[in-house]
């Protein structure tokens, strides 16, 4: 799964969103009366770039999440259906969406249009969405792709946004047919990993990386930080929990302490206790190997995690294709002496000495 996020400045064309029926803002005129964000201003008879989608209706959903349309540029907002604009955050109490930048993608500047998309969560609870975004052009080839993160979308909400940085096409107009959704994942909002320069009320951020892989040999690291005010001691394993689509627990995997019984994972570190002062990090590595051979392999899309037995948990979505091992290594927490916290926020909460050990 891919971890970078985008900041997205909600743009609109006003009209055509309060519709629903997103597409091009269309030809404008400094004499249309439009008012909307997607073209005042522009010369007589001068033709948008931002093409339309091309049936006039929103295109096909992928987990709720449905590309609307390009429009203009523009300094509007717009989050859940009827809401006001807000600045990229919902203002219905105890529901915050937003989302996050992802480095070193083109300056907003790049393009005069933006993509329109909206995410629907259809659940019983509020879900932070994931979602990896491609450009394509004409002959369907993959030019750049994004990784968005909407939060804490309320159950039975519509939010839409804008996707500003997905690339450029060059002299093509950039319309829905060249942004396709490529991958979505989501975790329950209030098991979902803090944002990078946040911390929770625990005092512990944790999070998964994007991983490594080699001969079929796979490897996610798991990284524990202590942004709060006091320091926290962990010794042991990370407690996991498998999880399918429907975040419902896998059976029939089993998780080794250790990764010395995966092969060519390397010998199993030993297990001493860790002390974390605010600012420091300690890591765990996940590994596995991909074979497949007799039996049905086996996708494992989300992780429940939790440093010791007892720590809140939080869910991770690194995607562990265990083929038909049937198993997963879990190493022991160390510390990370390579990690630095500059500027870190602090917890509201005290956190305590000394967890339970797993």
């Amino acid at each position: 799964m891919r971890t970078p996020q985008l900041r997205v400045p909600v743009a609109a064309c006003g009209a055509l969103l309060a519709s629903l029926l997103i597409g091009a803002c269309g030809t404008q005129t400094a004499t249309s009366g439009d008012g909307g964000a997607g073209g005042a201003g522009r010369e007589g008879g001068s033709e948008s770039r931002c093409g339309a989608q091309a049936s006039g209706a929103a295109g096909p959903e992928d987990d709720g999440v449905r590309i609307l349309g390009a429009v203009e540029r523009g300094d509007g907002a717009q989050g859940e259906a009827g809401a006001p604009p807000d600045g990229g955050e919902s203002r219905r109490p105890g529901v915050s969406v937003t989302a996050d930048s992802l480095p070193g993608l083109p300056e907003a500047s790049a393009s005069p249009c933006v993509v329109a998309y909206s995410v629907t969560n259809r659940g019983a609870e509020a879900f932070t969405y994931t979602i990896t975004f491609s450009l394509v052009d004409d002959q369907g080839r993959a030019m750049s792709d994004a990784t968005e993160t909407v939060a804490s979308v309320a159950a039975g909400r519509t939010v839409r946004r804008t996707l500003e940085n997905v690339g450029s096409l060059g002299d093509q107009r950039l319309d829905a047919a060249h942004v396709r959704v490529l991958d979505v994942k989501r975790v329950p909002a209030d098991e979902a990993p803090a944002a990078a320069g946040s911390c929770p009320p625990s005092g512990l951020r944790l999070t998964a990386d994007e991983g490594d892989a080699a001969m079929g040999l796979r490897v996610v690291g798991l990284h524990l930080e202590n942004c709060g005010a006091r320091p926290y001691s962990v010794e042991g394993y990370p407690v996991l929990q498998l999880l399918d689509e429907k975040l419902a627990p896998v059976e029939g995997i089993e998780i080794l302490r250790g990764t010395g019984g995966i092969p060519m994972a390397g010998g199993d570190e030993p297990v001493r206790p860790v002390t974390l002062r605010p600012g420091e990090s300690a890591a765990a590595s996940m590994a596995w190997r991909n074979t497949t051979q007799a039996g049905e392999a086996v996708t494992v899309p989300y992780v429940r995690v939790r440093a010791a037995s007892g720590s809140d948990p939080v869910v991770v979505a690194p995607g562990l294709d265990l083929g038909t091992t049937g198993e997963l290594g879990v190493g022991p927490w160390r510390k990370d002496e390579t990690a630095a916290v500059p500027d870190r926020p602090r917890s509201s909460q005290s956190v305590p000495d000394r967890p339970q050990s797993s």
